[in-house]
């Protein structure tokens, strides 16, 4: 796709299209270039798969499982560490096709700040911020799901780099608008609505989890509604300060695509559809230039915010 209506500035930097090729679903950005008619040139950028300071095995089998609407998923970041990413991984990858976006994770402060200054001094385009973390010095309380918190990984990852920094928010919180107000004072350039719910599938004939960490990462068409209604509420902060968001969460059409636009996402991420749809991209991309023309509109930028809501009625308490 090199149609220019496609075209996004995105914290920066020129997007070709407006989707973005989620973390944990196209590995280190070479996964489906082995699938014929896939091109990363179809998406805007690519985020590749979390990475740690030094690597880590991930969890104990099973890791996915499939559920009514969506996968539950708990890898548990297996990776080979930052330095052999970006020693071995990166120069291998074709920053000509597409932007290609660091995805850092970790379980201290000074993980995070230490895998975001490695990554600073390397040709990653942007780097993204996994919040959803546990912090082993908290007792395994998400970064994600306390504001503070979450700023402060922020904040430290903003004094490691210059690249634009973008943090991937948790809908398993009590006000995420709030936390993504904190996340932008600290210093983030942009913010991905959502990342995975958390969801349990249970074997009835062994009464155990399915998932051998128990629980895991839902994601899918499944949490579509969810995350549609969190980008909204993220978006009336984030307009304020002229913050985009990559809005993400159970995409596997146009349509949905557009639904995230209008709630206020500036580009779309594509993760789960892909497993069973590797070409997909082209087919979203194909259906957003048709509702532009159908629409006469010039660019995406112009569907971004653009939900008109219902005027609900006031209504009065009374004895």
């Amino acid at each position: 796709m090199s149609d220019p209506r496609l075209a996004v500035d995105f914290c920066g930097l020129k997007f070709r299209t407006p989707l973005v090729l989620l973390s944990g679903c196209v590995g280190f950005g070479e996964e489906y270039t082995r699938v014929e008619g896939f091109s990363n040139r179809d998406a805007g950028a690519v985020c590749l798969k979390g990475t740690t300071d030094t690597a880590r095995p991930g969890n104990a089998p099973h890791r996915v499982y499939e559920t009514p609407g969506g996968m539950l998923n708990a890898i548990g970041l297996q990776n080979p560490g930052v330095d052999q990413v970006i020693s071995t991984i990166l120069p291998q990858l074709d920053f000509e096709e597409t932007r290609f976006i660091a995805n850092v994770s970790g379980s201290t402060l000074e993980e995070y700040e230490e895998v975001t200054r490695k990554f600073d001094d390397s040709p990653i385009d942007a780097i993204e911020i996994n919040i959803s973390c546990p912090n082993v010095k908290q007792g395994g309380v998400a970064f994600g799901n306390d504001p503070e918190m979450s700023a402060r990984v922020v904040a430290a990852c903003r004094k490691a780099t210059n690249k634009p920094l973008i943090t991937k928010l948790s809908p398993n919180q009590t006000d995420i608008a709030f936390n993504a107000k904190r996340c932008i004072e600290a210093g983030t350039d942009g913010l991905a609505v959502i990342n995975t719910l958390m969801g349990m599938a249970i074997d009835i004939e062994s009464r155990s989890p399915v998932i051998g960490n128990n629980q895991g990462g839902l994601s899918g068409p499944a949490i579509k509604p969810v995350a549609l209604l969190k980008v909204h509420q993220v978006y009336q902060v984030a307009r304020e300060h002229g913050i985009p968001i990559i809005g993400q969460g159970g995409i596997t059409s146009a349509e949905d695509a557009l639904e995230f636009l209008i709630a206020g996402a500036s580009v779309i991420g594509i993760g789960t559809a892909l497993f069973y749809d590797p070409l997909i991209c082209n087919k979203i991309n194909t259906g957003i230039l048709d509702y532009l023309e159908r629409q006469q509109l010039a660019e995406i930028g112009q569907i971004t915010g653009s939900l008109r809501l219902n005027q609900t009625p006031s209504v009065k308490c009374s004895r």
